[in-house]
């Protein structure tokens, strides 16, 4: 396979995952955190990595808006709760 066959397979898988987590609001990032040891900032971070690698000009909030499709602050407001004590123990137990 071409590269750049490859990078629209990869760009493609991508905005499917965004829209896959977009679509599942419910799935908490500790849950992610616990269950694959990435989350939405993670995905937020490594695109603004991925940004820097290739001299885009992006800050970090821009990346994080990318991920969760609106401002950070406006998502973590309608859609983040608070972790259980049990999210939190099984959390600390994969550490």
């Amino acid at each position: 396979m071409d590269q750049e066959t490859q990078d629209k397979l990869d760009a493609a898988a991508f905005r499917r995952l965004l829209s896959h987590l977009d679509n599942r609001k419910d799935v908490q990032n500790i849950d992610l955190m616990i269950l694959a040891d990435f989350c939405r900032n993670c995905l937020g971070k490594w695109y603004k990595s991925a940004a820097d690698d290739l001299g885009v000009e992006m800050s970090p909030e821009d990346a994080r808006e990318r991920v969760y499709g609106m401002p950070y602050a406006e998502w973590k407001e309608k859609h983040q709760r608070p972790a259980t004590p049990e999210q939190m123990a099984a959390f600390d137990v994969r550490k």
